[in-house]
């Protein structure tokens, strides 16, 4: 997946993230690109995640509960942005 394609159906938060940190350009030295790939959510986030979607797809999610999943939302595209540069970086983009 180009993540530079999809700028256009971006937040604007995460649209200039992507630009910042320009995700298809592999410059990340391989140490650190082999870290980025590495994290992810540990899985109590995971389950709050779902749990939080699940609500949302009843609409049955407080205003606070939405706030949580947008944070959690936002947090996940930083984390593809620079997953996506870690992968062009080791040669697997």
């Amino acid at each position: 997946m180009n993540v530079m394609d999809d700028l256009q159906t971006m937040n604007p938060e995460s649209a200039i993230l992507a630009r910042v940190i320009a995700p298809d350009e592999g410059t990340f030295p391989a140490q650190a690109a082999e870290a980025l790939v590495g994290l992810s959510f540990p899985q109590p986030d995971v389950e709050r995640m779902n749990q939080l979607a699940e609500k949302n797809r009843q609409d049955k999610a407080t205003a606070e509960e939405l706030a949580e999943l947008e944070n959690y939302s936002r947090v996940g595209n930083l984390l593809n942005l620079l997953q996506s540069k870690a992968r062009q970086s080791l040669g697997n983009g």
